[in-house]
């Protein structure tokens, strides 16, 4: 064979040896530094569904529980973590599945004491099962919470596993189910009547609503019927003239209970009850969705109005009471005045 053979030869296995080396590199350690054909997953976690239009995720979520479920609805995979790693602006899961169709599915807050979900077991929890149920306690048949609730967040997501090799991002979008209410009854007085404390021991707070049960789909079950009552009440004073010394002429009495629910809905119909409690006269009685929605505002009309639920999480409804008789001509929610045309609460 000559030498003109010999260098053809040679180099027909060079290029075959090359070949080779890039075959193998995709799934053998001994070419790592060769490149890496595997599909992955960066899941990432957004919390935008609120009234500032920003994510939130890093500041208002503790801990994700997350569920990966195949097609026929059996979970193949979960991963829970929390603490500060969540505050990373990169954070975020890895995923390294088969190529195929999945929905994934997270619930997060549910290390506390507030909420449970099912334990779930891969290759035998179905995405049926995994609802959330809210804690609560019981007085005879009566069921309530008293409690700050812990938040709780919901996502969903269907996504197509690609065969396409590299790393992929998905987000996926939370939404908020749980609401806290500042209920704020304030006095007012004639000129020439002496203030008085507004005394918070004298009243009943509650919402009442059937909404402690959440599908997989973060749509409400049937529960039993619920009273939210208070976790906090206070009672203070506010000046009426930033100008003027702070004397009891000068100020309004105030009382402030705050109350935690969870989600609310638009075909829902929570309640805000105030008694007297000696006597369990009820003192007001206000449709909790109606009167939300009816402070939507200009800014706010583009958006339906479960997204506005959603997203306003915080409620602060103000009660007038003058001369120690109650005023139903108007409220306050969250800045908006309600005038309500002489109609009783």
């Amino acid at each position: 064979m000559n030498i003109t053979a010999h260098i053809s030869k040679l180099k027909m296995l060079v290029a075959a040896f090359a070949m080779a080396s890039t075959i193998t590199s995709c799934d053998s350690v001994i070419y790592d530094g060769e490149g890496d054909c595997s599909v992955k997953y960066r899941i990432e976690f957004e919390y935008e569904r609120n009234m500032e239009f920003a994510d939130a995720f890093a500041s208002k979520v503790n801990s994700v529980a997350l569920y990966v479920f195949d097609k026929s609805g059996v979970l193949v995979h979960q991963a829970v973590e929390s603490g500060a790693a969540l505050a990373a602006d990169d954070y975020a899961m890895m995923l390294e599945l088969a190529p195929a169709q999945y929905d994934l599915l997270a619930w997060c807050g549910v290390n506390g004491q507030s909420f449970n979900v099912p334990t779930a077991t891969v290759g035998q929890t179905t995405l049926e099962q995994m609802k959330c149920t809210m804690a609560r306690k019981r007085t005879g048949n009566t069921a309530y919470v008293d409690e700050d609730l812990d938040a709780l967040f919901h996502g969903m997501k269907r996504i197509n596993y690609t065969e396409e090799a590299g790393v992929h991002t998905e987000v996926l979008s939370l939404t908020k189910n749980t609401n806290n209410f500042r209920i704020i009854l304030q006095q007012t007085w004639s000129e020439g009547n002496t203030p008085s404390d507004v005394d918070i021991e004298n009243f009943e707070f509650s919402i009442i609503d059937n909404n402690g049960k959440m599908d997989y789909d973060n749509s409400l079950m049937a529960d039993e019927q619920i009273t939210y009552r208070p976790w906090d009440i206070t009672t203070g004073y506010v000046d009426v003239d930033a100008e003027v010394s702070s004397t009891r002429a000068n100020q309004v009495a105030v009382a402030v209970a705050e109350l935690t629910t969870a989600r609310l809905m638009t075909d829902h119909e929570p309640i805000l009850v105030v008694k007297n409690r000696a006597t369990g006269e009820k003192v007001l009685s206000v449709p909790v969705v109606d009167y939300a929605l009816l402070v939507k505002g200009n800014y706010n009309r583009q958006m339906d109005d479960q997204e506005y639920l959603d997203r306003q999480d915080e409620y602060n409804m103000t009660f007038f009471i003058h001369n120690g008789q109650w005023l139903s001509s108007s409220i306050i929610i969250n800045s908006w005045r309600v005038v309500l045309n002489n109609q009783t609460l």
